[in-house]
């Protein structure tokens, strides 16, 4: 019976007035069990640390890594390329030229491959820049009607809504080089071509686009490069189109308002006029003459633009003289006098200023008409001379002019056709021939020949002579 209540009385020590529990002593399995355990984790720690060291190491240099990035890109007390008040941007170096037609290479004005520079703007000026590393640059068509005027202000979303696609059924729009590398900030564009007109599209145009191609770059913007606007023709027109320069071999009809087989095409090729140095030789012989032959039908600011274009053709480095008894002139391939021999001495065109017009354009007229006679010579002779004062060529050329009557000067075709008679009215000096002299008639032409007493004292350069190149 004592023992009983013994083992009651402990069963109920959580009963007891003063909360105090008999601890038991565990047993040796209990023990050797937690001593195994134990050194189970103990050899699994050693074993993972050193894995967990190199996690954590990799994991720390990459968040590292990625802040620094950001800080550099973001904060403005860190940019060195691009401070906070500028942006880069990339642009095409010059324009495009023009026209251009599908199926032919896209130059620029100047005949050369299209270049696209890096360039950071601050405070409105436009500076070359480079980055540390090339990038890739694309080249995308955009409708024309994109950022019209000097407008800049356009973000990559607008870039990217205007960028055109190739017609259904057609291929692409533009073939060829369209993925470049830029390095130093400039890259050159390869050959590259339109397949298709722009006649397709509401504003007629297309300009060329260039931006950094995706991928390439992360962080900071890039603004987006663009031409101006321009028509793209088949390339059956290029058969008819105008060159810019003309070149003096060029058939008449590359002359702006001059259509192939128009009505100015045919009123030219009857006077003989083919080539645009005939033209350029008649316009600088006889400009009124070759006005009237064009007729009414051109307007002046048609003629004065034709003229223009003419004129931006280069005459070349051909030397041509016509030799008189004791005085010959030195003209280039349009009859623009660039120089006279006086008993075999050189002078410059300023040298005959003094003296009569009309003995000059007898001389121009006479080089003109006898064109296939004239002796090509390889330079002026002691071209130093000509730009000094000779006092023995000069009364050498004296005696010469004060022999030679020309109130009245027979000039027509070479061989067949009728003669022209031209009257001069005075003989005075040089620089007042505009005022006293009526207009002198020379042959236009191959066989053909036309009278004019227009007077020249008009201010308006097309219907003024240019005898002297204004090289000299």
């Amino acid at each position: 019976m004592a023992a009983k209540r013994h083992l009651d009385d402990s069963t109920n020590d959580q009963d007891r007035p003063d909360g105090k529990r008999i601890r038991t002593t565990p047993s040796i399995a209990t023990v050797i069990r937690e001593a195994v355990m134990v050194k189970s984790m103990q050899n699994l720690c050693s074993t993972l640390e050193p894995l967990l060291r190199k996690v954590v190491k990799e994991e720390v240099e990459l968040g590292v890594t990625r802040a620094t990035r950001s800080v550099i890109y973001r904060s403005p007390s860190m940019r060195i390329q691009a401070p906070e008040d500028s942006c880069l941007q990339l642009i095409f170096s010059k324009k495009l030229s023009l026209p251009v037609f599908t199926g032919s290479k896209i130059e620029d004005e100047e005949s050369n491959p299209l270049q696209i520079l890096l360039v950071e703007i601050r405070e409105g000026q436009k500076v070359p820049t480079n980055l540390p590393s090339p990038i890739k640059v694309e080249i995308v068509v955009l409708d024309g009607d994109f950022a019209q005027g000097d407008s800049e202000d356009w973000t990559s979303d607008d870039f990217e809504r205007k960028i055109l696609r190739e017609r259904e059924g057609k291929r692409p729009l533009l073939t060829g080089e369209l993925l470049i590398t830029m390095r130093d900030g400039v890259t050159a564009i390869g050959d590259i071509e339109f397949t298709d007109n722009s006649s397709w599209i509401r504003s007629r145009k297309f300009r060329l686009g260039a931006r950094v191609a995706q991928g390439t770059l992360q962080g900071r913007r890039i603004k987006e490069a663009k031409t101006e606007s321009f028509s793209v023709r088949d390339h059956r027109g290029e058969l008819y189109r105008k060159h810019y320069p003309p070149a003096l071999e060029d058939d008449v009809w590359r002359l702006e308002r001059i259509g192939k087989d128009g009505a100015f095409h045919k009123k030219l090729t009857a006077a003989g006029i083919k080539t645009v140095q005939d033209f350029l030789k008649v316009s600088v012989v006889n400009p009124s003459g070759l006005r009237n032959i064009l007729g009414g039908g051109m307007s002046d600011k048609m003629w004065e633009g034709t003229l223009k274009h003419a004129h931006t053709c280069d005459p070349g480095e051909k030397r041509y003289m016509h030799r008189e008894e004791h005085f010959s002139i030195i003209v280039n391939a349009i009859c623009q006098v660039v120089g006279a021999v006086v008993d075999g001495q050189s002078c410059s065109p300023q040298f005959l200023n003094r003296y009569s017009r009309g003995y000059l354009e007898q001389l121009v007229a006479d080089a003109y008409r006898n064109w296939n006679r004239l002796e090509e010579v390889n330079e002026i002779r002691n071209e130093n001379a000509l730009l000094t004062y000779d006092p023995v060529a000069q009364g050498a050329m004296e005696s010469h002019h004060n022999n030679i009557i020309h109130p009245n000067l027979l000039i027509g075709p070479l061989d067949t056709g009728p003669a022209v008679e031209a009257t001069s009215s005075g003989h005075g000096g040089f620089n007042n021939w505009a005022q006293n002299m009526t207009y002198l008639p020379m042959a236009v032409g191959e066989n053909h020949a036309y009278r004019s007493t227009q007077d020249l004292s008009s201010d308006d350069d097309t219907t003024s002579h240019q005898f002297f190149s204004r090289g000299y």
